[in-house]
């Protein structure tokens, strides 16, 4: 039993009611993503839109219109059910780059039924074993290039009965290996989808690991009212914008908001498939006078640390809205978005548990630097006391966010693992696992993941604010601070820090750096130790991994690395 509260009277009124319209849907009937977001369109007149303009990092680029979308997807559905002798309810892999392929075999696969299961393409042997296990997964779609890690992982899978390639050429396959040129393939113009219940699982993504084992959360079809909706009222997306998300759909922000919510609302969407490269980006945001903007912290630190002269060179004019998702986005960079786009980015805060935003900063809001916004109309959110689980009420005190599970989005299970998604709930509400506090106007602010909170002398003190304070030296590009034994306080503050090209570790930057903290951390919150170190360990991404950085310093086991990015 879901301890997930949604009842069908919040179809009939409210805000989850509008999306329902807009995205002509009544309860009690079929609902799937997969039609949402390419045969409704063309029926609507879209047909002859573009829906993906794609790209490689050698400049090889494609066009698809929503009825390319519609006809394709309808081709691999078919080949999935019909000669792949795949069936409903089955988890698909989807092992690929960010190819036309994994685009279109997401929305196939939820056309025939199957639970699509996305995973990065940069997955090592054993982080794919893993998954791929954990999942009981069915079949995995891939690239010759990926195939040798699909073959290991099959010989220990006996449950993975197919491999489909979808760029064989004239590769020699084996047992259970299929080749798909789906350009070649005769199209199909119509297929008789499953009709799917919106409860139906419709996406099984794993957990970044930040804070431990990876978990498989399991979505269902009804997450697309969620998904529709927050991209046009927190991205602000419109009929005729040309939209970014950089995000790998390997990561749930690359598949609700890289290919579910720009798609069923009709967004024509840009595609790089390319790694991180700050006038390769630049280069493709002018090229396709991209509109809309939504990326990671991360990314953005990196364009700071190249500062606000490259931007410049390129017209960059069509940017009308920024945003930014992932960890929380530090005030320096929504300064520095302002000096180099001229606007800031908007934060925004969600997981892979929500399925979609839940609270972030709107447009046409006014933006406080290093704040998380406002929850988004239609989601409850509080920050309760870690002790007696009630909201706290005082501004600015921290506490634990929580967020009723009334909204569409949400989870309905963590695959395999009833116990570990039982304990998300308490007193009715869904634990993010996160600290946060709200100041007076109601603005939340993060204080960091409630593992990764120090106690220091028995005071509370959030990573987040260190961080941010370190960011203000202009030789910092990043940093991560984190709890390492004191025999007197229990634990105090260390903070590791990248230093930017040019900008060289001694004692007088270390004593610079301490010096630029005191003006804005209290003494408490005041790192004992700065490392300077040449890069802090991330998931793919994009995350910083602070617990791989505490389990060193208490010389602890560091667990599950599978997500980690490799240097």
């Amino acid at each position: 039993m879901s301890p997930v509260l949604l009842e069908k009277e919040q179809f009939v009124h409210g805000i989850w009611a509008e999306s329902a319209r807009d995205l002509e849907w009544q309860p009690g009937r079929p609902l799937n993503i997969g039609w949402q977001c390419s045969d409704r369109l063309c029926r609507l007149g879209l047909g002859e839109k573009p829906a993906l303009l794609w790209e490689d990092h050698q400049g090889n680029a494609r066009r698809y219109t929503f009825d390319d979308l519609r006809v394709l997807t309808n081709t691999m559905a078919a080949y999935l059910r019909d000669e792949a002798g795949l069936h409903p309810g089955e988890r698909i892999c989807l092992f690929l780059d960010r190819v036309p392929e994994l685009y279109f075999g997401f929305l196939a696969i939820l056309k025939m039924g199957g639970i699509v299961q996305p995973l990065f393409s940069a997955f090592g042997d054993d982080s794919l074993w893993t998954r791929l296990d954990n999942a009981g997964t069915a079949a995995v779609i891939t690239q010759r290039k990926h195939l040798g890690k699909v073959r290991r992982a099959r010989e220990r899978l006996p449950e993975l009965r197919t491999v489909v390639v979808v760029d064989a050429g004239d590769l020699a396959l084996g047992p259970g290996e299929l080749a798909l040129d789906l350009e070649r393939r005769e199209r199909v113009e119509r297929f008789a989808g499953l009709a799917t219940d919106p409860e139906t699982p419709s996406v099984l993504h794993y957990t970044s690991g930040t804070t431990g084992q990876p978990k498989g959360a399991q979505h269902v079809h009804l997450s697309v009212l969620g998904q529709a909706l927050t991209a046009r009222r927190v991205l602000d997306l419109g009929p005729d914008d040309v939209y970014w998300c950089n995000a790998d759909p390997g990561w749930v922000t690359g598949t609700s908001y890289g290919i579910i919510g720009p798609w069923a609302n009709g967004v024509t969407q840009a595609v790089l498939d390319a790694g991180f490269q700050s006038d390769r980006w630049y280069a493709f945001l002018e090229k396709y006078r991209v509109t809309v903007w939504y990326s990671a912290p991360t990314a953005i630190r990196l364009l700071m640390r190249d500062g606000t002269e490259l931007a410049r060179r390129y017209d960059l004019s069509a940017l009308r809205h920024l945003a930014s998702v992932g960890e929380p986005l530090n005030p320096e960079a929504v300064i520095w978005s302002r000096e180099a786009f001229g606007r800031p980015f908007h934060d925004t805060y969600w997981q892979t548990e929500t399925g979609a935003i839940v609270i972030a900063n709107l447009p046409g809001m006014q933006v406080k630097p290093g704040s998380m916004g406002k929850p988004f109309p239609g989601v409850t959110a509080a920050v309760l006391d870690a002790r007696t689980g009630e909201p706290v009420t005082a501004p600015g005190r921290a506490g634990l966010l929580a967020l009723r599970p009334d909204f569409p989005s949400l989870i309905r299970s963590y695959w395999r693992n009833p116990d570990a998604f039982a304990a998300k709930f308490r007193n009715g509400w869904y634990l993010t696992g996160d600290r946060a506090s709200i100041d007076a106007d109601g603005y939340f602010w993060f204080v960091g993941r409630d593992d990764d909170v120090i106690n220091t002398g028995g005071h509370l003190v959030g990573p987040f604010e260190i961080e941010s304070a370190m960011l203000e030296h202009p030789a910092v590009a990043e940093s991560a601070a984190v709890a390492k034994p004191d025999a007197v306080n229990m634990e105090v503050v260390k903070a590791f820090v990248v230093l930017k090209p040019g900008h060289a570790p001694n004692d007088d930057l270390e004593l610079e750096i301490m010096n630029t903290l005191r003006r804005r951390l209290s003494p408490l919150a005041m790192p004992q130790e700065i490392a300077f170190v040449p890069s802090l360990p991330k998931t793919r991404s994009g995350k910083i991994m602070r617990r791989v950085l505490r389990a060193q310093e208490w010389g602890e086991p560091v667990g599950d690395l599978s997500t980690m990015m490799e240097e």
